[in-house]
């Protein structure tokens, strides 16, 4: 997942106070002068609808408003508040929709669940180990075959003690745990200059 991103509806002050100091931010800001810009920019990057949206009023987003998950919304209507309790909620408005995020990406037909490291399809689960979601992961996001000294790299940082069997071991393991459980060969698929899941 990108850094994720705090947008600020109508709060022009409260952004330009966390600007000051967004380089130790843990997440990215936007400031839109009202709920109209927000939109403007939301037609053009379908992202902003998985980020956290601040506002001042409740009338600015309500349960009817297209493209909003009403959890992802918080309202500041009531100030003065202490600036530790803004970084507080905005800290725990994202973790949660880490959380969210993390139990539905859709990978293939597959639905994997980072936080119970699951993956599923028609009813059926899999427990997978950290390191095969790291697999699936990476060769997800991968649009041609990569080698296994690639894979050494990227998910075993690499070293020089590792021996290129172990990448495949686990990638056999994988592929087997899958098939015995899915009935997909082609969950993962071999070729000669690596492997893929395109």
């Amino acid at each position: 997942m990108n850094k994720q991103v705090v947008s600020f509806v109508q709060l022009t002050e409260l952004y330009n106070i966390l600007n000051e100091i967004k380089t130790v931010l843990p997440f990215e800001i936007k400031n839109y002068s009202n709920k109209d810009e927000f939109f403007m920019d939301l037609s053009k990057n379908n992202n902003l609808n998985q980020s956290t949206i601040i506002t001042n009023s409740r009338e600015n987003f309500n349960s009817n408003t297209p493209k909003i998950d009403m959890r992802n919304v918080l309202i500041f209507d009531k100030f003065p508040i202490q600036f530790s309790k803004i970084i507080d909620q905005i800290n725990i408005q994202l973790i949660k929709q880490k959380y969210d995020f993390q139990s539905k990406i859709n990978i293939k037909n597959y639905n994997l669940n980072l936080n119970s490291r699951i993956i599923s399809k028609n009813k059926k689960n899999l427990k997978l180990t950290e390191r095969e979601i790291d697999i699936i992961i990476f060769l997800n996001k991968q649009n041609k075959p990569k080698t296994i000294e690639i894979l050494q790299n990227e998910i075993w940082n690499y070293s020089s003690n590792l021996e290129t069997h172990t990448v495949e071991t686990h990638i056999y393991r994988l592929r087997k745990k899958i098939k015995d459980q899915f009935n997909d060969q082609n969950f993962i698929l071999s070729y000669k200059d690596g492997y893929s899941m395109k």
